[in-house]
């Protein structure tokens, strides 16, 4: 069943397959999760400790990514491939604070100065 998430260009949001037979019960596919990036500007990472999860990682522009995620259903010398989709939203992070610094002390304008009087 194809999976919809979304985060900002500064997040990314792990993804984790639970194979499922058709009657819905547990299964095993063999090997690791095939991540393919069909279209869009983000990318994933895998690790080889957690088969059947990938992490999406945004891209710096916001935008939409469509990821094909495959794996082989068939345990034993053939190859049965189940596949599904991910479309990844990304949306640009607001501006939460304002950062403000300042710069040396400086003398003010004379025409100023006069005002003041």
């Amino acid at each position: 069943m194809p999976l919809a998430i979304a985060s900002t260009n500064e997040e990314q949001v792990p993804v984790t397959a639970a194979p499922v037979t058709a009657s819905g019960r547990p299964a095993q596919v063999d090997g690791p999760l095939k991540i393919t990036v069909q279209s869009g500007d983000a990318t994933f990472t895998q690790d080889a400790a957690e088969p059947l999860t990938f992490r999406a990682v945004s891209g710096d522009n916001p935008g939409t990514t469509s990821f094909l995620v495959e794996a082989d259903a068939d345990l034993g010398a053939g190859v049965v491939t189940i596949s599904d989709t991910v479309t990844y939203e990304v949306a640009g992070a607001q501006a939460a604070s304002f950062g403000l610094s300042s710069g040396p002390v400086e003398p003010k304008p004379a025409a100023v100065a006069r005002k003041r009087r």
